[in-house]
C-alpha cells in the first residue's frame, strides 16, 4: 500500500508562514506523507480563486446538516458526508474516520502501515504505481513503477478518487492484514495478495557526483525534511553545486518546503494562497545559500508542496529546473469534524507562485524540457553554472 496522502499542516505563526495554519492536501499519490490535527475547524464554504478554480468548494454548513441528518435518522454520518463530497465536484476532498485520520498523522514521522508503493493518476482516470519502495511488500511481490492498479479487493479504482484508493490500501492499518491488487504491465493482469507492513522511509538522501557537485533527493516533505535539506547545503563544499532531485515527491507539508525553500533563499516570497477569499502568503526564511549553482529536477510526479518549492526557485531567478511539467496540485484544503467524530478535508482555495502563477491543474513547466537523461542533462547546466569540477 501507499504511505497515504500526503495531508496538512501546522506552521509556525512568525518567519516560514505568515496567516492562519492551513492545509495542502497532496492526494495526487498514494505516498509518503500525512496529516495533523491541530488546523481549525469551519463550517463556512470556502471562495475558490478565479485564476485556478479547478476543484470545486464545498459548503461546509451542508455537509455538516447532512452527515447531522443521517445520524437522526439512524444512518452512518461518514457515508453521507462521502456521498455529499462525491456529489460536490471537490476532486481532493474526502472523508475519515478518527482511526484513519489518526493514521495519517502518524505518518508524518515518515512511517506508515501499507505496502511500499507510492501512485499517481495516468491518462484515462487510471491509477498508476510511480514508486515502489525497496524492502517492502509491494516490491517482494515483483511490483514496479508503471504498473496500473485495476482494483483494491475487489473494488475497481478508476472512478474513485485518490484519497479514497488510499483508504482501499490502507485498510484497517494493522500490519500483517491482507490486501488483494489487480494489477496490469502492458497486456497483462493479473492478481496480487500482499500483506501490509510497517514501513519507514528516508525522505531524504545526500551523495557527491563524480564531479564534486551535490544531488540532494528528496522523495516527501514529511517532518524534519526542511532542516535536513538546509543541513545538507550547509555541508557541501564550497562552491559545490547542487542538484536538487524533486522528481517523484509526493508533497507534503508546506512548512517543511519553506524551511527547504529557505536554504537557498534569503528571506522573500515562496507562495501566496487564498483561504476563504483571503490572500495570505508563505516566507522564506533569511540566511540562505543563493550563491551555489542550483539545478532543480523535476517531474510529473512532483506534487504540491513540491511544486511550491520548484515555483519559488523557478520564479525568483535562484534554480534551473530540467525535466517535465509538474503534476499541478495546488489546492489548499482544511480539515472539519462532523458530528459523528470522522473529519472532511475539503478545498478551501489554491496557491500560487511568487509570480502569481496559479500550479493547480497547471503544473510548472520546466526551464528546459528532458523527458529522457534529465538527471544527465540536468548535470550538464549545473557544470556550465560553475557547480562542477
Amino acid at each position: 500500500m501507499s504511505a497515504g496522502t500526503d495531508r496538512h499542516f501546522c506552521i509556525r505563526p512568525r518567519g516560514v508562514l505568515r496567516g492562519a495554519v492551513l492545509t495542502l492536501v497532496f492526494t495526487g499519490v498514494l505516498a509518503t506523507a500525512a496529516a495533523t490535527g491541530s488546523l481549525p475547524r469551519r463550517d463556512a464554504a470556502g471562495a475558490e480563486s478565479p485564476d485556478a478554480a479547478r476543484t470545486a468548494t464545498v459548503d461546509r454548513a451542508a455537509l455538516n446538516r447532512a452527515a447531522a441528518a443521517a445520524m437522526a435518522d439512524g444512518k452512518s454520518g461518514k457515508q453521507a458526508a462521502e456521498e455529499f463530497v462525491s456529489r460536490s465536484g471537490d476532486r481532493w476532498g474526502a472523508v475519515y474516520d478518527k482511526k484513519e485520520y489518526a493514521e495519517f498523522e502518524q505518518a508524518l514521522d515518515g512511517t506508515y502501515t501499507g505496502v511500499g508503493l507510492s501512485a499517481g493518476r495516468a491518462a484515462g482516470d487510471r491509477v498508476q504505481v510511480t514508486r515502489v519502495q525497496a524492502g517492502g511488500p509491494a516490491e517482494r511481490a515483483g511490483l514496479r513503477a508503471g504498473d496500473r492498479l485495476v482494483s483494491v479487493d475487489g473494488r475497481p479504482v478508476g472512478g474513485l478518487s485518490v484519497s479514497e484508493v488510499v483508504s482501499l490500501l490502507r485498510g484497517d492499518g494493522v500490519p500483517g492484514s491482507a490486501v488483494v491488487l489487480r494489477v496490469e504491465r502492458g497486456r497483462s493482469v493479473w492478481t496480487e495478495t500482499l500483506l501490509r507492513a510497517r514501513v519507514a522511509t528516508d525522505p531524504v538522501t545526500v551523495r557527491r557526483l563524480d564531479d564534486g557537485a551535490v544531488l540532494i533527493k528528496v522523495v516527501a516533505f514529511t517532518k524534519g525534511v526542511g532542516a535536513r535539506v538546509r543541513d545538507a547545503v550547509r555541508e557541501a563544499p564550497t562552491g559545490a553545486g547542487v542538484l536538487l532531485d524533486l522528481r517523484g515527491n509526493s508533497g507534503g507539508l508546506v512548512a517543511e518546503a519553506a524551511v527547504a525553500a529557505s536554504a537557498f533563499l534569503d528571506g522573500g516570497l515562496v507562495a501566496t494562497y487564498d483561504v476563504e477569499g483571503e490572500q495570505r502568503a508563505v516566507y522564506a526564511e533569511g540566511g540562505g545559500d543563493t550563491g551555489r549553482p542550483l539545478v532543480a529536477l523535476i517531474d510529473g510526479g512532483t506534487m504540491s508542496a513540491a511544486e511550491l518549492l520548484t515555483g519559488a526557485l523557478q520564479d525568483r531567478g535562484r534554480a534551473v529546473t530540467v525535466g517535465s511539467r509538474t503534476f499541478g496540485k495546488g489546492s489548499v484544503q482544511m480539515p472539519s469534524a462532523l458530528p459523528d467524530g470522522s473529519v472532511a478535508e475539503l478545498t478551501v482555495g489554491h496557491y500560487r507562485t511568487p509570480a502569481g502563477h496559479a500550479v493547480d491543474g497547471r503544473g510548472i513547466t520546466p526551464d528546459l524540457a528532458a523527458a529522457e537523461k534529465a538527471e544527465e542533462r540536468a548535470r550538464t547546466v549545473l557544470s556550465g553554472l560553475g557547480g562542477g569540477s
